[in-house]
C-alpha cells in the first residue's frame, strides 16, 4: 500500500533498528481517512473468503479492526487483556508474551462472539515477534471457528513473526512489510525485490 508506505516516511520515526513509532498517525493519534483505506485495503483482499467476523486484541488494532470489519459488513471482535467485571460467562483464554511491555498477560473473548460456524479474519497494526497474532489464532483455535488469514498493517519482516505464522500455516497479508530501518532510512520489501529483478535483468 503506497499511501502507508509514504505516510510511514514522512511521519513515521524509527528510534532503532528495532523500534518504529508511528503514534502521530497510527496508534495515538489516528489519521481516520488513512485508517478506513487501510480497512478497505484489507476488505479487498480477503472479500472472497466469505468473513463473518473480524478479529483483533486491544487496544491499537482496535480502529484497523473496525474499518476493515465497516468494509466487509460483518462484526468485529477484540480480546481483551484484562477480564471486567461485567465479563461473566465462559470465555475463550490464552497467555500472551508482549516483548514490548515486558510480561504475560491473559487475553479473552467472550465464547458468546466466536462459534464454529465463523470464518474469522485477524488484523492488527504490528506484525513482529508474532506473539500477540499467535495468541488470536489460538483463540480461534478453541472456539472452532475458521481462521481465513491475518492482516497486518505493518510487518517488520526482519523478525520471527511471519516465519511463525506461515508454520502455523497462517495466510497473511501486510500492507508495509519493513525489510530494514535505521534513523533516516527505511526499506520496504517490495523495494528490494524490485531492485533484485532489475539487476537480474541487467545482468541478462
Amino acid at each position: 500500500m503506497k499511501a502507508l508506505q509514504e505516510r510511514i516516511r514522512q511521519d513515521g520515526i524509527v528510534l532503532s533498528s528495532q523500534v518504529l513509532k508511528v503514534d502521530s498517525f497510527l496508534n495515538h493519534q489516528v489519521d481516520p481517512m488513512l485508517t478506513m483505506e487501510i480497512g478497505q485495503e484489507f476488505a479487498n483482499r480477503f472479500r472472497a473468503d466469505g468473513v463473518t467476523k473480524v478479529l483483533t486484541i486491544e487496544a491499537s488494532g482496535i480502529h484497523f479492526a473496525m474499518a476493515a470489519a465497516y468494509a466487509l459488513r460483518v462484526p468485529f471482535v477484540y480480546a481483551k487483556k484484562k477480564q471486567a467485571v461485567t465479563l461473566t460467562e465462559d470465555v475463550y483464554s490464552v497467555p500472551v508474551y508482549s516483548f514490548t511491555r515486558q510480561e504475560t498477560y491473559r487475553i479473552s473473548v467472550s465464547k458468546r462472539y466466536l462459534s464454529e460456524g465463523d470464518r474469522v479474519l485477524i488484523v492488527d497494526d504490528f506484525l513482529a515477534t508474532g506473539a500477540a497474532l499467535l495468541g488470536l489464532v489460538e483463540i480461534i483455535k478453541q472456539s472452532g471457528a475458521k481462521l481465513v488469514g491475518v492482516g497486518a498493517v505493518i510487518e517488520k519482516s526482519f523478525q520471527e513473526g511471519r516465519g511463525k505464522l506461515e508454520q502455523a500455516g497462517v495466510a497473511i497479508h501486510s500492507l508495509a512489510r519493513i525489510e530494514s530501518m535505521s534513523p533516516g532510512e527505511i526499506r520496504f520489501v517490495e523495494e528490494t525485490e524490485k531492485t533484485l529483478a532489475e539487476e537480474t535483468s541487467t545482468r541478462c
